[in-house]
This record gives structure tokens, C-alpha cells and sequence, in this order.
């Protein structure tokens, strides 16, 4: 009898502590994207940040999309707790014309959600429209889309400076900058460039009252025709103080 209460007991705690292992996880801060206008027959991209906010291994074991047009690859196929890395998806516009929603499925160990789901959507004008409408604009390119700060120690003030620039025909102005929350705050040192001009934004992160792996967005909005809209996704991994 007593052997079987102790069997019970160990069977019972051993149950427990699997429970709290959470084991890999994949989140994508940014699961859709939308291309907005794009003329017929040009092949667009975009990256997806992919992050493993488990506390296992996370092995990205295969990536389709919902049809022949779009292309996705991972820069790497297996993440450790904590690391991230971009997926690149490709869209053929060729042969398409109007709204477009499209699909890719990302298979990964995540018991939770192995085949996990991002989409993005774009307007295809057509040739002949576009031919039509040709006429300056600006267009917004980030040096980067994702920054990691790293670890640091709880009340650390830390920095980034993302570059951006102009690589359209007409001025491009950046209209509003805004933070996912009150921990980041940033600064534009320039929000119109001419074609052709660059600009930096400044992004300090106040980790006081913080701990733990962190995930944030600063989002850009301008007048970019095509992206007016573009995350920028931050990450940051904050040790308690000692008290």
C-alpha cells in the first residue's frame, strides 16, 4: 500500500512539473502584411519576423504557400529560446489583377500550433491602368525592420537608431510614429525627405519596472503609396535588479 501511495505522489509531481514546461513557441508579432497598390507583373517582398518565445528549441521543419506565386523561405530553420529570424516571402504579381489574399503555413514542433498561419494582401492594377498612371511617389525603405537590445538589467536605458530613406520620386513624409507601449520612446530627426535622402530615427527603451523577454512595435506611418504603414519590431530580454 505504501508503495502505491508513493507511486501516486511521484506520478502526481512528476505531472505537475511537465505542466509548467512550455517547450518551444512560435509568435509572429506581425502575422499580415498588406502590399497595398502594386502593378501587374512586379515580384514583391516582405519579412516576417519569426521568434521563439518558448523555453525549447524551436525547429521550423517546413514552409508552403497557399499557391505557386509567392515563394517563402526562413533565413534559418531552428531557433533557440529567445531568438528570432525573418522570413522571406516573395509575390509574383504576373498574370493577376485586383484584391489578393494570399497564405503561407509554417510547420514548426509547437505542439500548440504546428501549422501556424500568416497571410498578406496586395491589389494587383493592371498593366494598361498602370501605364496610364504613372506619376511620382515615394516610397519608404527601413534599414531594418526588427531590433534586438539584447540582455540588459532592470531600470537600463537603451538605444537604437534605425536609419530609413526616400527611394521614390516624390518627397516622402512620415506623418506619425507610434509605440505599442509608454516603455519606447522615439525620435525623428527628419519626417520629409527629398528622393534620395536619408533619415534616422532614434528609439530609447526604458526598462524600470521590466523583466523577462520582451516584445514591443514602433510603427512608422507616411505617405508611401504602396506601404504606408511599417512595424518596426523590437526585442529585449531585462534581468530583475538584484535587491
Amino acid at each position: 500500500m505504501k508503495k502505491l501511495v508513493l507511486f501516486i505522489v511521484i506520478f502526481l509531481v512528476a505531472t505537475s512539473l511537465n505542466a509548467q514546461v512550455l517547450g518551444p513557441k512560435l509568435s509572429v508579432p506581425n502575422d499580415d502584411f498588406d502590399f497595398g497598390d502594386v502593378n501587374e507583373g512586379e515580384k514583391v517582398k516582405h519579412d516576417f519576423t519569426l521568434l521563439n518565445s518558448g523555453d525549447d528549441v524551436l525547429v521550423i521543419e517546413r514552409v508552403t504557400a497557399s499557391c505557386g506565386c509567392t515563394a517563402a523561405k526562413p533565413a534559418v530553420d531552428s531557433l533557440k529560446p529567445g531568438e528570432s529570424t525573418s522570413l522571406e516571402v516573395v509575390f509574383n504579381t504576373s498574370r493577376r489583377s485586383g484584391l489578393q489574399k494570399k497564405y503561407v503555413y509554417i510547420k514548426t514542433n509547437d505542439k500548440e500550433q504546428e501549422n501556424y498561419r500568416i497571410s498578406f494582401s496586395a491589389n494587383i492594377l493592371k498593366r494598361e491602368t498602370t501605364e496610364k498612371i504613372k506619376k511620382p511617389a515615394p516610397k519608404l525603405r527601413l534599414s531594418t525592420n526588427q531590433y534586438n537590445f539584447g540582455k540588459v538589467t532592470e531600470g537600463e536605458k537603451v538605444k537604437a537608431k534605425i536609419d530609413f530613406s526616400n527611394i521614390g520620386t516624390a518627397i516622402l513624409a512620415i506623418t506619425d510614429v507610434k509605440s505599442s507601449c509608454g516603455c519606447a520612446a522615439t525620435l525623428l530627426k527628419k519626417n520629409k525627405l527629398n528622393p534620395g535622402e536619408q533619415g534616422s530615427l532614434i528609439i530609447e527603451f526604458d526598462s524600470a519596472d521590466r523583466s523577462g523577454k520582451l516584445t514591443r512595435t514602433v510603427t512608422l506611418y507616411s505617405n508611401d503609396p504602396v506601404q504606408p504603414v511599417q512595424p518596426i519590431t523590437l526585442y529585449i530580454n531585462i534581468a530583475k535588479k538584484d535587491s
